[in-house]
């Protein structure tokens, strides 16, 4: 990254807010909404009122010769034309500055929120008398009064101060802050009030102006100004820095005030514009994608949890396999000049607004491809996806290859590649990397070019079962749906769980040993050992309730017999053992160790058997368990030891 070059001066309080009035200090587009609190506002009066520091802002300084980088906005209330352009950005301190801008500029009440975030209208007022009190709270002396300027009690029956006139002010009292760097005529009309009553108060208010207004007058706020070649990855970067009270800036909210400075609208393209005659543009991509091939009864479809930032990943990984390609293509560029294939942070803010028109539509079309590869692959809500990240390369392989995507090898060998990358746990960090490697490798692969990295890396480790107990790891979710995908059979129903039954019965990951059986045990099954996915399957809940806590023989036994009704029908028919152990073996369950209640054994034989489900769709064999425990992780077979199980390894 190029150095950054920056300026630090103390600049007047009254200057800056003058620069806010002209429109030569504005904030860059991607800059959020004032929201500041009223007892917050009258906390930083308070502040300036004694001349105490409020912290430094920061600005950018602006290319207004060459043409403004970033859409700008005014600060809140600023009388600024649209063609007014900006000399400086302001990157910290809106709140702070779009707060004293409001009450201390303008002759307009002040739109705000209470502490419940209610909003409310609001002018500022100091009260004299406790302002020149040196043994008072100087946050005691600011206060708001609503927009009548009448503070009111007794649910606003009793009115306990009236300001709206400036003789009552005077009578009370009471300075209006929006007067701080305009003092002369309501210091007249104040000195004509209280002469006219033959009471001298003139003094009151030149110590006043001294003690206190002269602080607004003189305040300094210390600015640091980025030069105008501070590069867009940096601005990011320290916008980030300073607003660590907010929500972080992403490169999307960056790229929209790049693109907006350019006439387009990046932010109504994804959430949508509701004026737009066309319902796409309408709707937006984020809600398109969201609604794009849910189930009946789901509120979302497996694309619902796609970010902006997502879909700008994918269109900068195949921006920069262009550029590189045409570089490559160049016979005057060396390889060393040959630009990277890249989805980082900066690859998405070096993102050319022409690049992102030409690739947006392909990419929409990735993303739903890839929706209905996951349908494919049995993987039918959100928070089954295995890797949310691994959707970015995929959408963007499925955008290059469009069409290619239908022929069957193609699917195939994209199966191959996905579950790869799921079981080889490969999409957990550092995954731009591996991102420019997929749009490189995979469809070259798809054209009969080298088997990519990912495949490549996709080994499941067979002592990596024995951990697996978390539903939120990628390879957890991953055998679930291969499972599924390999056609399993609910065992009360026999049915296969297709999209229409896996909805219906609620389809859920539940323990073939029940919790409580293992627990009954004597020694008692720790649940290190029987929470590993080994011991897991995907169920509807009516099966799951039949289960309930016996014994795997008790329960199958149930199965086996069916159910009557209170009046003789058959409410759970019967199913023969030989039928039963057929849609158990579905599931990769080794039937006669479950007949058995042999926990060790089902263990091991199912263990194998899922290796070798994974084997089937990763096509790359499984080593031995050799490897030992990561740093302080109890090996599962040590704990079974030590509980008197005799659970040995398979391989």
């Amino acid at each position: 990254m190029a150095k950054t070059t920056f300026d630090t001066n103390p600049v007047l309080l009254q200057t800056l807010l003058n620069t806010c009035e002209e429109g030569k200090l504005q904030l860059p587009d991607f800059q959020r909404s004032w929201v500041w609190e009223e007892e917050r506002i009258m906390s930083l009066i308070a502040s300036v009122s004694r001349g105490f520091p409020m912290g430094a802002l920061m600005s950018l300084k602006s290319k207004i010769d060459t043409g403004v980088v970033f859409a700008y906005r005014p600060i809140e209330g600023a009388p600024v034309s649209a063609q007014t352009k900006p000399e400086q950005l302001l990157l910290d301190g809106q709140q702070r500055m779009t707060s004293l801008y409001q009450s201390c500029m303008r002759r307009q009440v002040v739109a705000t929120i209470t502490a419940k975030k209610r909003l409310v209208k609001r002018w500022f007022y100091i009260d004299m008398t406790k302002a020149l009190n040196n043994e008072a709270d100087r946050e005691s002396a600011i206060f708001a009064v609503p927009e009548d300027r009448k503070l009111k009690e007794n649910f606003d029956k009793d009115v306990v101060l009236d300001l709206s006139t400036p003789a009552l002010e005077f009578e009370h009292l009471m300075f209006p802050l929006n007067r701080v760097f305009s003092t002369d005529e309501w210091m007249q009309g104040f000195w004509k009030f209280w002469n006219a009553k033959g009471e001298d108060k003139i003094g009151l208010f030149f110590r006043f102006q001294n003690e206190v207004l002269k602080n607004f007058t003189e305040y300094q706020v210390p600015v640091i100004a980025l030069g105008a070649d501070t590069s867009h990855e940096a601005v990011c970067l320290v916008f980030e820095k300073v607003n660590t009270g907010g929500k972080a800036l992403d490169a999307f909210e960056l790229l929209t005030a790049m693109y907006a400075a350019q006439g387009h609208k990046l932010r109504d393209d994804w959430l949508g514009d509701e004026k737009s005659d066309d319902p796409d543009c309408k709707l937006g991509t984020q809600k398109r994608l969201a609604a794009y091939g849910r189930a009946a009864g789901q509120v979302h479809g497996v694309l619902a949890n796609v970010a902006a930032t997502d879909f700008l990943q994918a269109i900068a990984l195949l921006h920069t396999k262009e550029v590189r390609l045409a570089a490559i293509a160049d016979p005057s560029k060396k390889e060393n000049d040959w630009p990277a294939v890249r989805a980082t942070r900066q690859s998405l803010l070096d993102l050319p607004l022409a690049a992102y028109k030409k690739h947006r539509k392909a990419v929409h079309l990735g993303f739903e491809r890839a929706a209905r590869f996951l349908r494919q692959q049995q993987i039918h809500r959100i928070k089954d996806i295995p890797y949310q990240t691994q959707l970015v390369p995929l959408a963007a392989i499925f955008a290059e290859i469009a069409d290619k995507a239908d022929h069957t090898a193609n699917n195939e060998k994209i199966a191959r590649w996905y579950w790869c990358g799921v079981f080889g746990e490969l999409y957990g960090s550092a995954v731009e990397s591996r991102f420019a490697k997929d749009i490189v490798e995979v469809p070259a692969w798809l054209d009969g070019a080298l088997t990519p990295s990912t495949v490549l890396d996709g080994v499941l480790r067979s002592d990596r079962l024995l951990t697996m107990r978390s539903r939120l790891s990628a390879a957890y979710k991953g055998l679930q749906a291969l499972l599924l995908r390999q056609g399993a059979i609910d065992f009360r129903s026999g049915q296969a769980f297709d999209q229409a039954v896996f909805f219906d019965d609620d389809v859920d990951i539940h323990h073939i040993f029940p919790q409580d059986w293992c627990g009954k045990q004597s020694p008692k099954i720790p649940p290190s050992i029987y929470d590993s996915v080994i011991n897991k399957t995907p169920l509807g809940y009516r099966t799951n309730r039949i289960i309930g806590g016996v014994a795997p023989s008790i329960y199958l036994s149930k199965l086996e017999a069916g159910r009557l009704g209170p009046k003789g029908q058959i409410v759970e028919p019967p199913i023969a053992k030989g039928t039963l152990a057929t849609y158990l073996q579905t599931h990769c369950i080794p039937v006669n160790e479950l007949y058995a209640d042999d926990f060790i054994g089902f263990m091991n034989a199912r263990q194998q058997l899922l290796l070798d489900l994974v084997v089937s769709v990763t096509e790359n064999a499984t080593p031995a368990s050799t490897i030992a425990a990561d740093e302080g992780e109890e090996l599962p077979l040590a704990i079974a030891h030590d509980s008197g199980l005799e659970l040995s390894e398979s391989e």
